[in-house]
């Protein structure tokens, strides 16, 4: 078609998410097979990459916008922008648990959090108690500065004996056969169990120079 040389591209292929190291395509692709194409960067310069007609330009490329324009009949056409985000993601996932306290009385709020290290793409999932009962709230923490680090946090108020149990995180890279379990047990008593029985009265007079002593009892 040579009014349209470049195939309508779609909002999502506009929008290309990449992990780092890895190589991609952007999606220029033309009506005209042998049409001579050009990819352009954000610079306005030229990049070197090979292109296929049938799915567009192939290579490792750089954080950024991108353009593609080409020739038909001495006018000049040019593509959709197209952007690329570069994702940090490793092999491994280091991931750790951690819980302010491990024990908590009725009518508290219990804070587990989930940290993935040194990963962007990464599907993460809750096992506890109350998740039957979609109790928990999480919430998370894109943190990129000093290092990259995901924070999952998942709060239950109001804790009951039922929230009694294994917290467990459970992370997934999102493309590669790869997952890490963390697990930390929480215990919710029904009511506080430290018995405390003061040897003394609420008021004490002591006389100038006196030593006195002051007793509880701890059970």
């Amino acid at each position: 078609d040579p009014d349209m040389p470049f195939v309508p591209s779609i909002p999502e292929d506009q929008f290309i998410l990449v992990e780092e190291g890895d190589p991609t395509i952007i999606p220029c692709r033309t009506s005209d097979p042998n049409a001579q194409v050009t990819l352009i960067n954000s610079l306005d310069k030229a990049v070197s990459a090979f292109y296929d007609s049938k799915q567009g330009f192939i290579g490792n490329f750089p954080a950024g916008s991108y353009t593609c324009k080409t020739m038909v009949k001495g006018v000049e056409f040019k593509s959709d922008e197209f952007l690329i985000y570069i994702l940090r993601a490793t092999s491994q996932l280091p991931v750790e648990i951690e819980a302010l306290k491990t024990v908590y009385k009725t009518g508290e709020t219990i804070v587990v959090t989930c940290v993935v290290f040194d990963n962007e793409v990464v599907n993460l999932q809750w096992n506890y108690p109350g998740k039957v009962k979609e109790k928990g709230v999480i919430k998370l923490d894109d943190i990129k500065v000093p290092s990259q680090k995901l924070v999952y946090t998942l709060t239950i108020p109001e804790a009951s004996v039922k929230d009694t149990g294994d917290y467990e995180c459970t992370a997934r890279h999102a493309t590669k056969e790869v997952k890490e379990n963390k697990t930390v047990v929480i215990t919710v008593h029904d009511k506080g169990f430290v018995h405390l029985e003061p040897q003394f009265s609420s008021l004490e007079a002591v006389n100038l120079h006196e030593v006195k002593n002051f007793v509880v009892d701890v059970q």
